[in-house]
């Protein structure tokens, strides 16, 4: 449970099934190819699941290395090792959510709270946001609002921008995302974007699948 998937919950056999059903950009169609063979290699190598295997990529250096012991083309777990680091999303900064104003941001910046990650442990449950409401000053409103964009925050490829789209297209938690039907997203968002300009860049319904395909992964912990 937490802000990020749990890695160790994904078993190397697991994994060979999100691979070969995942949409996945051409630059890692890579992993496509012989997937079998090339995470039963590993297996072999007593890795049990996600986390062992990336502690194992960690260090670009050592690639070829372990192509070689392995046996696995060092493209292969290149675009392995970027692939298993996506699934830890980086946290958007509280100051950058569009409709945060700055003296919120800097309510909570003083008390060691930058951003999304910070947050998501301090407003798991309704006592949880009230207190952090009465100690940082910042109105529960907006302590609500924020709660929600940090619980977006977690899914993959979710900027500070995007993660306020979802939220103002009424997908405004993880579940609701990992819930959605990605053609409705994908034209609820489309629409919303028509009227009101929030974003210029292209978010086609590959990017929606994507999105709801990686929330189904996640936690759903916080208590509304």
């Amino acid at each position: 449970m937490g802000y990020y998937i749990d890695l160790r919950s994904i078993s190397i056999d697991n994994y060979k099934e999100v691979l070969k059903s995942a949409y996945l950009i051409p630059s890692r169609m890579i992993l496509k190819e012989n997937t079998d063979d090339n995470l039963n290699k590993l297996k072999e190598h007593s890795f049990e699941n996600l986390e062992e295997l990336q502690k194992a990529l960690k260090n670009k250096k050592k690639l070829p290395e372990l192509s070689r012991q392995f046996d696995i083309p060092v493209r292969f777990l290149e675009v392995l090792r970027a692939e298993i680091n996506g699934y830890l999303q980086k946290p958007n900064k509280i100051k950058d959510f569009p409709d945060i104003d700055d003296e919120v941001a800097g309510k909570l910046e003083r008390i060691g709270i930058k951003d999304s990650l910070k947050l998501y442990g301090e407003v798991l449950t309704p006592q949880k946001r009230n207190d952090l409401s009465n100690k940082s000053g910042v109105s529960r409103k907006n302590i609500q609002k924020l709660t929600r964009l940090s619980d977006l925050s977690r899914i993959r490829w979710v900027n500070h921008t995007f993660a306020y789209v979802l939220f103002e297209a009424g997908f405004d938690t993880a579940k609701k995302v990992a819930e959605a039907d990605c053609i409705h997203l994908y034209e609820t968002i489309k629409k919303l974007n028509e009227e009101r300009r929030i974003y210029n860049a292209h978010i086609g319904l590959n990017d929606m699948k994507l999105c709801v395909d990686f929330a189904k992964n996640l936690d759903f912990e916080i208590d509304y």
